[in-house]
């Protein structure tokens, strides 16, 4: 049994680690600036979790202190783990142990990177894998459904993680099967060369990768070197023919080469779903899991949290959704899906527009990706620790699209928005900061 101490351990990510860690039988303590249902859930594990950042919070004997990217030189317990001479790992460190791990163990590690749909594709994986009783493990980057959890220690022979590109640290990992969906610009404030140094770290990963699965259709993914095992809608080595989407969900048949396999119906729909899908049963087939095993489940996964989740109902038949999306290509799928689903003259999109650096890196993409939206409000920029741009606000952004601007705390935004909602609002929050209260302010401001 190892000790580690987890500085701010609530985040999605970090939480995911500890809980694997915890089921693994291993010593877990840590710190966040803020209580959460995700430090409850691991205190019921056994955690020791304390709210606030104080060096007292650190033992002095763990193994190791797990920080994030965000974590600053001037936090106290870092400052405290490096007097004492404490191993300190980036959470990709600690990740990268515990795939070395299982892969040690006989297990096959399935990684899921690209730049749209990591969460989704690693969340369903460990979904139909856990419904058709294969035991796997998982650390993924959102709340799987059902299984009411983000990250799994169990003895089947699949381990399953979302591998995250915006520092680099991709290529820490060397799956046994790497799955790409696709790849364009983002993290703009670490990729300063912009495609030229996304395209070399995912090339790199490539290159240390037993099997590399890519989506033929997506250009960015032509650029990248190796040998591929490819799939998409219209070439590739596995492919989705016959595709039906409607209101109640898409099925297609999934094609290897001209040999069909099964038909496959998912719940979810949009174009967007079809590849993440797809993405998922090359990896899994590709992994010598049975198709007939774990096919019946693709039907019954509902999305992840924070994808197209429905948060409540309001008077007047109004409802609210929650939406991560924060990338252009992102917002674009989401609003697509949802008015194919309500259609478009319901549509009201919230965005609160995610980094400085993002919005200003990707303005002109940002300002087509609301066609399907009837109805377009931009917040303030959630700043994410970073500085502001001049020039760059939510405001100006809005005058750009002729869309509303609702400045101040997204609480004030509710406040401001419930009075001038319709009957049949279909209301979507998108962005990856604070935007994700909004539907509880609504109904907060509703009573």
């Amino acid at each position: 049994m190892k000790k580690y101490h987890f500085i701010a351990i609530g985040g999605i990510g970090m939480s995911g680690l500890a809980k694997y860690l915890l089921e693994n039988g291993h010593s877990v303590s840590g710190s966040d600036i803020e209580d959460s249902k995700y430090l409850e859930a691991l205190r019921n594990l056994g955690a020791n979790i304390s709210v606030g950042h104080d060096e007292k919070n650190l033992p002095n004997d763990v193994d190791a202190v797990i920080v994030s990217t965000a974590i600053k030189d001037s936090n106290p317990e870092l400052i405290k783990a490096r007097k004492l001479g404490l191993k300190t790992y980036h959470r990709s460190d600690l990740l990268k142990e515990i795939a070395d791990s299982t892969q040690a163990n006989g297990k096959c590690f399935i990684g899921f990177a690209g730049t749209h749909g990591k969460t989704t594709t690693s969340g369903m994986t460990s979904y139909v894998l856990e419904k058709a009783n294969l035991a796997p493990s998982f650390v993924v980057g959102g709340i799987v459904p059902e299984l009411h959890t983000n990250a799994q220690f169990k003895n089947g022979n699949y381990f399953t993680a979302e591998l995250d590109e915006s520092d680099g640290t991709l290529v820490k990992y060397k799956p046994d099967i790497l799955v790409i969906n696709n790849l364009e610009e983002d993290h703009l404030d670490f990729y300063k060369n912009g495609m030229d140094d996304i395209k070399n770290v995912f090339n790199k990963a490539i290159s240390q990768s037993k099997k590399v699965i890519i989506n033929a259709d997506d250009k960015g993914c032509e650029l990248l070197s190796g040998e591929f095992i490819t799939f998409g809608l219209t070439k590739g080595d596995y492919t989705a023919q016959n595709i039906n989407i409607s209101q109640s969900g898409t099925t297609f048949d999934l094609y290897k080469n001209e040999e069909k396999i099964t038909e496959i119906k998912i719940e979810l729909t949009g174009t967007h779903n079809i590849y993440n899908t797809l993405a998922v049963a090359v990896a899994l087939i590709e992994a010598n899991v049975n198709i007939n095993d774990i096919n019946t489940h693709f039907s019954t996964f509902t999305g992840m949290g924070r994808r197209f989740q429905h948060v409540c109902d309001l008077k007047n038949n109004i409802k609210v959704y929650d939406d991560y999306a924060h990338h252009p290509t992102e917002i674009k799928a989401v609003l697509d899906s949802a008015s194919t689903k309500f259609g478009k003259e319901n549509i009201v999109a919230v965005f609160q527009p995610h980094r400085y650096t993002r919005l200003k890196g990707l303005w002109n993409e940002f300002q087509t990706s609301f066609s399907d939206a009837e109805r377009i409000i931009v917040t303030d920029v959630y700043e994410a620790s970073e500085t502001p741009i001049e020039g760059i606000t939510g405001k100006n952004f809005a005058n750009e699209i002729n869309a509303e601007h609702f400045s101040g705390s997204i609480e004030q935004v509710a406040k401001n928005l419930l009075p001038t909602l319709e009957e049949n609002n279909v209301v979507i929050g998108l962005g990856a900061g604070t935007i994700t209260t909004l539907g509880k302010y609504l109904a907060k401001f509703e009573e």
